[in-house]
């Protein structure tokens, strides 16, 4: 790969070149489709799993911390156990009426179950941890249940999982067994993970598996979307074995290495999920689960993960890279066994904040002499993950790429902006038990509307790639009619301000000016304030911290372009963003509007007249 100007090279990786082909339609828009024919893929995830632990029995799959060490499952022992776990969930009568609900995040054991489910048709879902351990109402999770109507819920502890067993048990879950891992099974009277395990496989598990078809549902994912309540995203194997094929095809390199991740994303999201999870399935190789989190205290357990095991592939959201960076930066044996046989660093959920690009660049280019490959792709949910992929090498972020094998993509007039919607085999056909819901997010030509902008990063060649152009519902208009495009806004003074600034949501609907509510990243604001203790509410106060945000934000505002680019106030929160409330994901992604909706109060202290004291004005 050629080198730019000022840059170092980059390390050779195969992929295919972008083809990209236009329809224009009456009245404005167009329809993209990639030029790159879909090739034939597998009828489902079970015959992933049956080839590789025919050809590659001894090799790993996934694997979990153990001590110093790893838990390793070879492929040919997940493809055994999953056959015994098939037998029980047949046993149990268990299926597309009676569903496996999963409460706990991602281990070795969810990774059988789940896997022993989609071999016998037994739909699995995973639900988001929060709703189980940080809810106080388990309102989303009570929902959830009353759609699946599970057969069987599994948790691996007891203990944080005690409350919403005892709630679901008590209503919404009162016919399910509640299966637990073996230590912790009595303390819910539950049955002990090792009964799954226990009954030899029959011929019954192989007529089933026979009968499992691209049209069967895989899984069932739930998304919470702009309004907060979770929907269900029946997954069939159709959808998920298409996504894999697409990014095969684009990621030749993936068949000539086995994937190595070392990945936290949790399996209640498409992005860890199904993509992740199932790009180690697809190309036979091999997961190890991080049980860190891009937070204090768990980014740790990441980097502990991370000099154990150097990933091939590493897969993280922009809040991941800004939490791991200052680590890499700091630790050069720590950055060696990072980048030693790293091929793609890739980001997708949120917008990555351009100064955290050029950081990992700069990382790579000290411990290597070369920049890795870095990536994003685009989808959701609904389209089983991706719809879009920039599978060419990238120089700056925010090209969310062309659409992959098979998928089409219509960019719609709206306003000022393009919407984007998606058709394609790796779409959904409708949510779970929501007809009218269903009917209301297809337009008249099946495309899915997603909800998202776009626009081509250059109009006279769409190989180039589509730019990311933020969330419809999310842009509003100031008093003076002027529009505020907000992802790119947020993703800007995000940057600005970095790493000083976690999150923030931006302010402002017909108002006359736009203002921002900001979480602070703690350990930055600590080290800035030289206050290692500190509590929230202090760093907030603190001088400091005030000053360099402030400092920050103003020499953002001396490049940004008029009035639906500068920030005019800010206000730091001291109270995390609510799960029940809907701001935040698994995956800690924030819901703006959500936040918008429940912090009114706040919003308006930032737009007084005369704000107090603890609002940071900046003109």
């Amino acid at each position: 790969m050629t080198s730019v100007t000022g840059k170092a090279p980059l390390r050779e990786i195969a992929l295919i070149e972008p083809r990209v082909e236009v329809e224009d339609l009456p009245g404005g828009g167009r329809i993209l489709r990639s030029g790159i024919p879909l090739e034939p893929f597998e009828d489902n995830l079970g015959e992933m799993l049956r080839r590789w632990a025919r050809d590659a029995p001894q090799r790993t799959a996934v694997a979990e911390r153990a001590g110093d060490g790893w838990r390793e499952l070879t492929y040919g022992e997940a493809a055994a156990t999953a056959r015994v776990i098939g037998q029980a969930l047949l046993d149990r009568g268990l299926g597309p009426e009676r569903p496996v609900m999963i409460l706990s995040g991602n281990s070795v054991n969810h990774a059988l179950l789940m896997l022993g489910a989609v071999l016998v048709g037994v739909p699995v879902a995973p639900v988001s941890v929060p709703y189980s351990t940080m809810s106080r109402d388990y309102g989303k999770l009570h929902r959830i249940a009353g759609l699946l109507q599970p057969g069987l819920v599994f948790c691996e502890e007891a203990e944080p999982f005690a409350g919403a067993i005892a709630s679901l048990t008590g209503s919404t879950a009162r016919d399910a067994e509640i299966v637990c891992g073996d230590a912790s099974a009595e303390r819910l009277g539950a049955t002990p993970f090792s009964e799954l395990t226990a009954p030899p496989p029959t011929g019954a598990v192989d007529a089933a598996a026979r009968q499992v078809g691209p049209d069967t549902i895989a899984k069932v994912l739930f998304t919470s979307g702009s309004t907060g309540v979770p929907k269900g995203v029946p997954t069939t194997h159709r959808m998920l074995c298409a996504s894999q094929q697409q990014l095969a095809q684009v990621w030749p390199f993936t068949a000539q290495t086995p994937p190595v991740l070392v990945d936290w994303l949790p399996w209640s999201h498409t992005f860890g999920g199904s993509n992740n999870f199932n790009l180690v399935l697809k190309r036979g190789g091999s997961l190890y689960i991080d049980p860190g989190r891009p937070l204090p205290g768990g980014i740790e357990e990441t980097v502990r993960s991370l000099r154990s095991v150097s990933p091939t592939i590493f897969y993280n959201v922009p809040a991941g890279y800004g939490a791991l960076l200052p680590h890499l930066e700091d630790d050069r044996d720590l950055a060696e066994a990072f980048f030693r046989r790293l091929q793609v660093i890739f980001y997708a959920a949120a917008s990555l904040p351009q100064e955290l690009w050029e950081r990992l660049e700069a990382v790579s280019t000290s411990v290597l002499g070369e920049r890795v490959v870095m990536q994003s792709a685009w989808g959701a949910t609904e389209t089983a993950p991706m719809a879009t992929i920039a599978h060419w090498p990238l120089e700056r972020a925010g090209n969310i790429g062309v659409p992959v094998p098979g998928t089409e993509i219509k960019m719609v007039p709206s306003g000022a902006k393009e919407e984007l919607r998606v058709r394609g085999p790796n779409v959904m056909s409708g949510y779970l038990h929501e007809p009218e819901l269903t009917a209301a997010v297809f337009d008249e030509d099946g495309f899915y509307r997603i909800g998202d902008a776009g626009k081509l990063a250059d109009p006279t060649d769409p190989t180039k790639g589509i730019v990311f152009d933020g969330r419809i519902a999310e842009d509003f208009k100031l008093s003076s009619g002027t529009w505020v495009h907000v992802g790119g806004l947020r993703v800007a003074v995000v940057g600005a301000a970095s790493p000083l600034i976690r999150d923030a949501v931006v302010t402002g609907h017909d108002q006359d000016w736009i203002g921002l509510l900001v979480w602070l990243d703690e350990p930055a604001a600590q080290r800035v304030a030289g206050l290692p203790e500190a509590t929230s509410e202090e760093l907030a106060r603190a001088d400091a911290v005030r000053t360099r945000l402030a400092d920050a934000l103003r020499s953002y505002n001396t490049t940004a372009e008029g009035s639906s680019g500068r920030i005019a106030r800010a206000l730091i929160l001291t109270e995390p963003p609510s799960i029940d409330g809907g701001e935040i994901t698994d995956k800690g992604y924030i819901n703006q509007r959500a936040t918008l909706e429940r912090r009114v109060d706040q919003v308006a202290r930032l737009h007084r007249a005369e704000p107090d004291g603890d609002v940071i004005v900046l003109a």
